[in-house]
């Protein structure tokens, strides 16, 4: 009898440990999971679309801002797009171009939305009201810690007065993949003297004032220029890269220079 229980007690220990072992494997394996998260390929893209001549534009580029201010370190990337088509309304966005308002129109499409400002689309995927904050940060937390992304951008950048010359090199890209480059000017202001905003000063960040689109498709990688506006010597700039898919406009890459 004395046999039978001590069998039982060490079979029992036996089971506690492995129970105990089993507890500790799998807190350390959840703990290196979100490690990879945190810490890997995942990623926001932040394009907000405004115009100085918009009323609501200015909360929106505020918390556009703001998210800028703390990203610092993360991979968050923002970009602001100034558009044109408020520009008749009586003041004329000193930052806004066709070519903003072009790719505007193009996310209206992949994401069957209507334009109109101010709009946010992160990576390409989800569109917001831009100045709603529980939702854009929300969606910045939901894709910082999605790893599903397998492609990756690098890029240098070398710039020779207003000549800027790129070298990138993309990897696990699709055919159908767009690389898009964004010059971007850090900081920007304007005293609005007409229109929705007359008699404000209005203070931006992350202004888009060009873009480059290339093709993946045959080659991936190669150099880039991109002109740098004259009369720009006192500003700060950045460019940002992205993998762009040219049929759904689903970001699968990003990556940017150092401020220069």
């Amino acid at each position: 009898m004395k046999t039978l229980k001590r069998i039982a007690i060490v079979n029992a220990v036996i089971v506690a440990v492995i129970a105990l072992s089993a507890f500790i494997w799998g807190g350390a394996a959840q703990e290196k999971k979100i490690e990879q998260s945190v810490n890997g390929k995942g990623f926001a893209v932040l394009e907000l679309f405004t115009s100085e001549g918009c009323s609501s534009c200015p909360p929106a580029e505020e918390l556009l801002a703001k998210i800028e201010k703390e990203s610092n370190g993360k991979t968050v990337y923002v970009l602001g797009y100034h558009v044109d088509y408020f520009d008749n309304l009586g003041w004329k966005d000193v930052f806004g171009s066709p070519e903003n308002t072009k790719r505007q129109k193009k996310y209206s499409a992949w994401l069957n939305a209507q334009v109109y400002t101010p709009q946010l689309v992160i990576n390409g995927a989800q569109e917001f009201i831009g100045s709603n904050e529980s939702d854009v940060r929300n969606a910045i937390k939901k894709q910082l810690l999605n790893t599903q992304y397998k492609a990756s951008l690098a890029f240098d950048t070398k710039r020779d007065g207003d000549i800027l010359t790129i070298n990138y090199e993309a990897k696990d890209t699709q055919a159908s993949n767009d690389l898009l480059f964004a010059l971007v000017q850090k900081s920007g202001s304007t005293n609005v003297q007409r229109g929705e905003n007359a008699g404000l000063k209005l203070s931006h960040v992350q202004i888009v004032r060009k873009t480059l689109t290339l093709s993946l498709k045959d080659a991936k990688s190669g150099t880039a220029v991109l002109n740098i506006p004259k009369g720009s010597s006192t500003e700060k700039w950045e460019v940002i890269g992205m993998v762009q898919h040219k049929t759904t406009g689903a970001i699968s890459a990003v990556n940017a220079s150092t401020t220069f």
